[in-house]
C-alpha cells in the first residue's frame, strides 16, 4: 500500500480550498482517505496554511511520501 500526503479539493467552483490528507495513492483525489492532517486556502491573501507537524512527522517517518505540492507547504511551515 504506497501512501501518499496530499491535497483533497474542496470548496465552490474558483474558489478552491485544500484538505492536507493522507491517502492511498490507488484513491482518487478527492475519494476516500486515511486521516486529515491540516488546511490550505490559497484564496487568502496571505495564503493560510495550518498542519499538525506531529502527524505529518510521524506519517513521513512511517513512508508516506507527500506530493511536490504538500511537500512545498510543509518546507514552508517549517515541518520538513
Amino acid at each position: 500500500m504506497a501512501v501518499k500526503i496530499r491535497l483533497r479539493r474542496m470548496g465552490a467552483k474558483k474558489a478552491p480550498f485544500y484538505r492536507i490528507v493522507v491517502a492511498d495513492s490507488r484513491y482518487p483525489r478527492d475519494g476516500r482517505f486515511i486521516e486529515e492532517i491540516g488546511y490550505y486556502d490559497p484564496t487568502k491573501e496571505p495564503s493560510v496554511v495550518s498542519v499538525d507537524g506531529e502527524k505529518a512527522k510521524s506519517w513521513i517517518a512511517n513512508g508516506a511520501q507527500p506530493t511536490d505540492t504538500v511537500k512545498t507547504l510543509l518546507k514552508k511551515n517549517g515541518i520538513l
